[in-house]
């Protein structure tokens, strides 16, 4: 018995792996372009049968999370709270580069709190736009012409 959700890594994006109200799985893949999760179920069985693999690793949730996150800050842009907070983030690693030194424990901390943050935020977002209401922000790729 699988336990759901479980969380990976997969050829460099995550994917998270649900059961479905039939009984069954479904596999959700991050898409780079949109930030959003995009249902693939023809992974599921090729990611519960990897073993070792540098491409597919099963992960902890707060991997999951902070996985997710550095992805979307990295390939996405946009405005709104969001986007803000990838800022700061950003902002700190700069901070640390300029004064040619590594982040902080205490900024590493906040980073990790700021990204469980915004991960929050974009499930939130996504269920309301499931919701059928209007999506409050946008993003974008920062990479459109990369094939993905």
């Amino acid at each position: 018995m699988i336990q759901t959700p479980s969380f990976y890594t997969y050829f460099g994006k995550t994917y998270r792996v649900e059961s479905t109200p039939d009984g069954g799985l479904t596999g959700y893949l991050l898409n780079l372009s949109s930030g959003e999760f995009d249902e693939r179920p023809e992974h599921v069985r090729e990611v519960l049968r990897a073993m070792a693999s540098s491409d597919i690793s099963k992960v902890p949730e707060e991997k999951f999370v902070q996985e997710t996150e550095r992805a979307r800050a990295y390939e996405l842009k946009g405005d709104g709270p969001i986007f803000a907070l990838y800022e700061t983030i950003d902002g700190l690693y700069q901070q640390a580069k300029r004064e040619n030194r590594r982040v902080e424990p205490q900024e590493s901390a906040l980073i990790k709190s700021l990204r469980k943050r915004t991960f929050k935020m974009w499930e939130d977002e996504l269920a309301r736009r499931a919701a059928g209401e209007p999506p409050s922000f946008r993003a974008e790729s920062r990479f459109p012409n990369r094939a993905r």
